[in-house]
């Protein structure tokens, strides 16, 4: 559970502090799964499959998403291999410049000591 715990609080704390993109080499699987709840907008699909998918749809989204602030919140636990985190993120559309609060969990299965799997659950409006 330890590790579970370790790697919980290294990807809390590399969202915390802006890493959100650079972390993923570090605690992704080569072969992990991002699943949306929802298709983005702008995308059409709601699975990024890998870690070059996954850091391609997060650099997408920091492009054009202007990000006041983003809280991360966790980890919680759920052994052996699951840990959840909540995020609140005030932003505004870059595009539209519709400020927008976002609220989700999203919740990471881990093998081996990486991320294999992250699931996002949208807060409804």
């Amino acid at each position: 559970m330890e590790e579970l715990i370790t790697l919980g609080r290294e990807f809390v704390e590399a969202m915390r502090e802006g890493r959100g993109i650079g972390h993923v080499d570090d605690l992704y699987a080569e072969n992990a799964q991002s699943v949306e709840a929802v298709v983005p907008p702008g995308r059409d699909v709601r699975i990024a499959k890998g870690r070059d998918a996954i850091k391609a749809k997060r650099e997408s989204w920091a492009a054009t998403h202007e990000i006041h602030s983003l809280d991360a919140d966790g980890p919680y636990v759920h052994p052996p291999h699951q840990f959840g985190v909540r995020f609140e993120a005030e932003v505004t559309q870059k595009e539209t410049g519709k400020k927008m609060t976002l609220r989700e969990i999203a919740i990471y299965s881990v093998e081996d000591g990486k991320i294999v799997r992250e699931e996002f659950f949208l807060y409804p409006k």
